[in-house]
């Protein structure tokens, strides 16, 4: 679990790069009270700004100075690439050869350097944290205490926004999201529960709780780009089997359709990821109440938008 102190600490931290995102109620009707906690109206469109800004701000400015780097499937890179920039040093991104365009043209805006690899490739580079040819400090993108900590902060937001919060539902990519919001939960209100949000085409963590231990599924690439794997890391099941109530899987119609749902009621766009945490609460898989969703990114490729407004779902 992240200490209480360390999420404070990266909220101060932070405050001149990540905003204090609005907490807003879905109006729908739903088993439960919906809220959403909208971060994809971070700068970058993403939460992962959080994580990367509280990491790379408490680094000492020596470990710097030959730059960063990450892999990621295009939020975290947005992160790093943002704070590297805000900084003045050098940004290297690993990326799949899978991720979307919206978000490959958003690194490059913001300075960041694309190294794509296959996706098998990308995803061991969480494992070995290196890449030959590749200088600088490498920014994990969820296990790592500080980035953790960083994320932590939108747990704080949402107690202090809404009174009596029963559930937390977040999207599941690496944990590193609902393990950190997770660990301010657990220590401010222990009664609240917080979910992991999946989709059946990737459900990694769900598997894992099934069996008890990390299994590696078969990985089915769809819109929503931003969550799923072929397996959960150790050290990462480790932690969210301590501190999430379950895994909440949703179809991918589902998502498309929570997608639609935003757009449509709340004027918000969600990526697949974002979708998900919505999904799973509209079925009342997230039980009565109050429930908050984490909106977790609004990065979409705009052809993938309009095929979910149009009733489909995207290949």
């Amino acid at each position: 679990m992240i200490p209480l102190d360390a999420i404070r600490a990266a909220r101060q931290r932070i405050a001149d790069a990540a905003i204090r995102t609005p907490l807003v109620r879905l109006e729908v009707d739903a088993p439960c009270e919906i809220w959403l906690k909208l971060e994809n109206l971070q700068p970058i469109g993403s939460f992962k700004l959080r994580g990367a800004a509280n990491r790379m701000l408490s680094a000492p400015r020596n470990e710097l100075a030959r730059g960063v780097w990450t892999a990621s499937a295009g939020n975290m890179a947005q992160g790093v690439a943002y704070m590297a920039r805000q900084l003045g040093i050098a940004c290297s991104v690993v990326i799949p050869d899978t991720a979307p365009q919206a978000k490959r043209a958003a690194i490059e805006r913001l300075g960041g350097r694309l190294v794509p690899v296959p996706f098998a490739e990308w995803f061991e580079t969480f494992r070995t944290r290196k890449r030959a040819g590749i200088e600088g400090l490498f920014i994990h993108a969820f296990s790592d205490d500080a980035v953790m900590a960083g994320n932590g902060t939108i747990g704080l937001e949402i107690l202090e926004d809404l009174d009596g919060v029963d559930a937390i539902v977040a999207p599941f990519g690496g944990g590193g999201l609902s393990c950190g919001i997770a660990s301010a939960i657990r220590q401010l209100r222990p009664r609240a529960h917080v979910y992991a949000a999946e989709v059946d085409t990737s459900a990694p963590f769900a598997a894992a709780l099934a069996a008890g231990a990390p299994v590696t599924i078969t990985h089915h690439p769809t819109f929503v780009d931003g969550i799923g794997g072929p397996f959960v890391f150790p050290e990462m099941f480790a932690l969210a089997r301590q501190l999430l109530q379950g895994s909440l899987v949703s179809s991918i119609d589902d998502v498309a359709s929570a997608v639609r749902l935003l757009a449509a009621r709340s004027r918000i766009v969600a990526e697949g990821a974002g979708g998900a945490s919505v999904a799973a609460a509209l079925s009342g898989k997230a039980g009565t109440g109050k429930v908050v969703c984490v909106v977790s990114g609004g990065n979409i490729d705009s052809t993938k938008l309009a095929a979910i407004l149009a009733g489909e779902v995207p290949n």
